[in-house]
């Protein structure tokens, strides 16, 4: 079902988003869940209301050198979202709180838990397994594996996600928690 709504549902909607996700997101995330995925909101809106709670403060956008830029709501953002968030359909909000509780865990993994691989002249391949952190530069975890083939390295890209946080558990508890 598409909405129409006007300028400040719109940014309400937005801030609603942010909110219930509860993790920053890409702007790539923000279009494809409200445009693409979801048609709560025009693309062109989504792309000017973004850059208008931007500049309202009421959004943040992380700079962190190296890594994608997302967006999350402020504390003046979840302010505004308190006092106006009844603007929103009430059909509106039920949607976007089942898809925040449905995907959320999946999208924080997909930022999170990060799995690439690269040809070694010697023909195998170097796997790289990161955690990384919200808001913070540095992988909370980083480990290189040489794997021999590419099918080799492709299935340890994509077991990662399912199993980052139970290998990080076992090298915690056997290294460091002793």
């Amino acid at each position: 079902m598409e909405y129409i709504l006007d300028g400040p549902q719109s940014k309400l909607t937005l801030l609603f988003l942010l909110d219930k996700m509860e993790i920053p997101l890409t702007q790539f995330n923000l279009l494809d869940i409200c445009t693409s995925t979801n048609q709560w909101l025009g693309y062109m809106d989504c792309i000017e209301i973004i850059d208008q709670l931007l500049n309202a403060k009421f959004i943040f956008k992380t700079d962190d050198e190296g890594q994608e830029i997302r967006y999350g709501i402020t504390y003046e953002g979840r302010a505004c979202l308190s006092d106006f968030y009844q603007r929103i359909p009430a059909s509106l909000r039920e949607k976007i709180t089942v898809y925040a509780k449905e995907n959320s865990l999946n999208l924080k993994r997909s930022q999170e838990y990060v799995s690439e691989y690269s040809n070694n002249p010697d023909g195998s391949y170097t796997v790289t397994l990161k955690i990384k952190e919200p808001m913070v530069q540095l992988p909370l975890l980083e480990i290189k594996l040489k794997a021999p083939s590419r099918s080799s390295a492709k299935l340890a890209c994509n077991k990662w996600s399912n199993k980052a946080q139970n290998i990080f558990e076992v090298l915690y508890d056997n290294l460091i928690d002793n």
